[in-house]
């Protein structure tokens, strides 16, 4: 398709049917959001930017500044520095040599916070972020984690899915800042209110009722606080996986599917594998895969990495064990959000 700019050609992504255990007539599809210029979020940087440039809460020429280790700000950088605006990213020693080249390539200024603060890697970055405020005359900040542009955002991208498909049945995907897979779900079900939606987090995240570790190497999804945007009212399960199943889940999306992707892809894969196990014949699944695999060269792909930070030490489950919702986990597992479990029990 043709396109007079890099923000237009933002969206139209692949959707991608996988080959998935259980009935034939299970139709499994992958949404590649990898496939965006940079990475998924480029989705919100365009909405929450352009927004931002309406309302005049951003002027011509300001600065932009964000706080994130990954595709938020490969997505700032791509809109902002387009529209012709300085654009500041504050991160963390987890950004991956691959975004931090692509940052500075785009001529971002680039910060990175040298030790956790009480709410480790994320309240660093916001403590840094909110200097730069400060200093910053005009600085417009996106907030992504709090900013309803985010989840308004995946608007495009139901709207993608529904003409494509005639229904959807289930909707898995990772959850970080809580707006791709909350404001897709949200938009999806105007038209499909028997949606059945399935949120990824990581072992170590609070978002789901499970206590911080924030020294877990997965990045993409999970999360030291609960940001605005997470709405748990939109998610009936949710799945946790450790380091070593999503590491693992990645590489087996790549040889299975021959989807190059990050952690975040591979554990909604793993997740959907399981998923289409249980589900009828006719039913629909889409599983959103936010993250090419690029970024993770040297972690999720790299032998040594795993050697170095004792991967395989941890379990890897081949499915999931169903626990109460708060209760600890350190492998892979699920739970129903309240007021799910009763439609769970009558099937999706």
């Amino acid at each position: 398709m043709r396109y007079d700019t890099m923000i237009d050609a933002i969206g139209h992504t692949p959707l991608v049917r996988l080959d998935l255990p259980g009935h034939d007539e299970i139709h499994g599809y992958a949404k590649l959001e990898l496939q965006n210029m940079f990475a998924m979020k480029d989705r919100v940087a365009r909405q929450v930017i352009l927004t931002a440039r309406r309302t005049g809460e951003l002027r011509p020429g300001a600065p932009i500044i964000e706080s994130s280790s990954g595709t938020m700000a490969l997505g700032v950088a791509l809109v902002g520095t387009a529209l012709g605006h300085p654009v500041y990213i504050v991160t963390d020693p987890r950004i991956d040599p691959m975004t931090l080249a692509k940052l500075k390539s785009l001529g971002c200024v680039v910060e990175v916070v040298p030790r956790m603060t009480a709410h480790g890697w994320q309240s660093a970055r916001l403590e840094r972020l909110e200097q730069l405020r400060r200093d910053l005359d005009g600085a417009f900040w996106p907030r992504q984690y709090s900013n309803p542009q985010n989840p308004a955002a995946y608007r495009s991208l139901a709207t993608e899915l529904l003409a494509d498909l005639d229904h959807v049945d289930v909707l898995v995907g990772s959850v970080g800042s809580g707006g791709s897979l909350c404001g897709t779900a949200r938009a999806l079900r105007e038209r499909l209110p028997q949606l059945w939606v399935i949120g990824v987090d990581c072992v170590g995240s609070v978002l789901f009722g499970q206590p911080d570790e924030p020294r877990r190497l997965q990045s993409g999804l999970g999360n030291s606080m609960i940001p605005p945007n997470l709405d748990h009212s939109v998610i009936d399960e949710v799945h946790w996986l450790n380091d070593h199943e999503a590491f693992a889940a990645a590489r087996d999306l790549a040889r299975e599917q021959q989807i190059f992707g990050g952690n975040t892809a591979g554990s909604v894969y793993r997740v959907m594998r399981h998923v289409a196990r249980g589900l009828g014949p006719g039913a629909r699944m889409v599983g959103i895969l936010a993250d090419r695999g690029d970024r993770y060269a040297d972690t999720v792909y790299s032998d040594e990495h795993w050697t170095r930070h004792g991967l395989l030490d941890l379990p890897k489950m081949d499915s999931p064990a169903e626990v109460e919702y708060g209760e600890p986990v350190s492998s892979w597992a699920y739970s129903y959000l309240a007021g799910a479990r009763d439609v769970a029990c009558q099937g999706v």
